[in-house]
């Protein structure tokens, strides 16, 4: 937690104030000096946000691992796929794909490892992943944490490819 303290003086002589009242001329004198101070305290707590590591498998055990980080609940993982220039479609998805809508499912993935980082299916994959393994997501429908928790999700691309 990070605390500022601000603190000034300020001096300064007033003039001498001359009024009339009921024909007669007065002088306040007011003292030679005023000091005035002023002084205030802030502090802000630096927190950081809860970060998610993503591993990314290729379909082929030979393909190289991918890796990105995002800040936890705040992207779907087609984006952050996006972002990072990790290849989510196949031959048929990259030109056919929805643009991430949830009305095609060609981002296929599977969860290996973090699916408690990620939210809950959402009804559009019930409905296009219902005769597939529970650990298959869309990606396009899949957040990447909920804000306050952080860790490392592993994922399958292509998982209809694994050999």
């Amino acid at each position: 937690m990070a605390v500022m303290n601000l603190a000034a003086s300020i001096t300064f002589r007033p003039p001498e104030t001359e009024f009339t009242h009921n024909r007669h001329k007065s002088v306040i004198n007011l003292p030679k000096r005023i000091v005035i101070s002023i002084s205030c305290s802030t502090s802000s707590a630096t927190t950081t946000k809860p970060e998610i590591e993503l591993e990314f498998i290729g379909p082929k055990p030979d393909d190289p691992m991918d890796k990105a980080k995002a800040l936890s609940g705040e992207k779907l993982l087609r984006n952050i796929m996006s972002e990072n220039k990790i290849e989510l479609y196949a031959a048929y998805g990259k030109v056919m794909n929805c643009g991430g809508g949830g009305s095609c499912g060609t981002c296929i993935v599977e969860i290996i490892d973090g699916k408690d980082l990620l939210n809950e299916r959402t009804n559009t994959e019930l409905r296009y992943l219902k005769k597939k393994p529970e650990s298959w997501r869309l990606a396009c429908q899949t957040i990447v944490g909920n804000k306050e928790n952080s860790g490392k999700v592993v994922v399958q691309r292509l998982p209809q490819w694994k050999k």
